[in-house]
């Protein structure tokens, strides 16, 4: 699989399909193969670049243990989009935590961006009680700390806040059966994710202005399950204050794993309007 060095690190990723290029970036402690059921329905109209961040499984060399820096990763986007797009603005979806990467990649390089789906981005900064989310958050590091891995997301899953269901049944369509190396490479991720990531990406302000100059290429997007929630109420802000519709995928915040189909139909719709309306 191709490599890319990058100041510090070397970005492991994954390339399929014909067409433009769609760049996913996974959050938490996920990595390429978080998009491989999505990616693989997409592959007819787009490449799909699906990548592990630096610090992240197959990219971790040298990076675990530092503390993260969105600017550096949105960077390192920036440098992959100039080596798998390098004549053509490229789509870009980010999800979590890569949304957060996402919206600082359109605010910096927007004349790289043909549009940004933005799903869920935990950006605190954009709520009026952000001061009460950052203590919760802080708690989270600290339980990982005091009582291990399982502690620490029972706390964030407290944060977070229940979900609901998007259908009456809540199928989980298409849902890949479980994989243990990807698996074992997402737990491996999680201390880099909790102790150098969750405090450090949640506490990130993204460049608003910057962003409200280029809000024709940015979808704020959420889970229907997730509605009102936490996790979804950052991208609801932005809709909010953009003046433009926020678009709810399937399932909640880790929809895209959950129910792949129906989750890639939506971003497939999604996509297919931007280009529609560059005509």
């Amino acid at each position: 699989m191709p490599e890319l060095r990058v100041p510090g690190a070397t970005l492991y990723y994954e390339r399929r399909g014909s067409g433009p290029v769609l760049l996913m970036i996974p959050g938490g402690g996920g990595d390429a193969a978080s998009f491989d059921l999505v990616g693989a329905d997409l592959a007819d109209r787009f490449t799909v670049v699906a990548v592990d961040p630096r610090g992240k499984s197959r990219s971790a060399a040298g990076e675990r243990g530092r503390d993260q820096r969105v600017e550096v990763h949105a960077d390192d986007m920036h440098r992959l989009l100039a080596e798998v797009s390098p004549t053509e603005p490229a789509f870009v979806f980010g999800s979590s935590s890569g949304a957060i990467i996402a919206l600082d990649l359109l605010a910096r390089h927007p004349e790289r961006l043909r549009l940004v789906v933005a799903h869920e981005p935990p950006v605190l900064g954009l709520l009026p009680d952000a001061d009460r989310w950052r203590a919760a958050f802080a708690g989270v590091v600290e339980a990982f700390g005091r009582d291990g891995l399982e502690a620490a997301m029972a706390a964030l899953g407290a944060a977070a806040g229940q979900e609901g269901t998007d259908e009456p049944d809540d199928e989980r369509d298409g849902a890949a059966p479980a994989d243990t190396e990807r698996f074992r490479r997402m737990r491996e991720n999680m201390p880099q994710f909790l102790e150098r990531e969750l405090r450090q990406f949640s506490g990130h302000m993204p460049d608003v202005d910057a962003l409200a100059a280029h809000s024709g290429r940015l979808v704020p997007a959420c889970g229907r399950a997730s509605r009102g929630l936490l996790l979804a109420r950052p991208a609801a802000v932005l809709a909010e204050r953009f003046a433009t519709p926020l678009v709810e995928f399937p399932g909640g915040h880790v929809g895209l794993s959950t129910h792949p189909v129906r989750f890639a139909e939506v971003l497939r719709r999604t996509l297919a309007g931007a280009m529609a309306d560059a005509g």
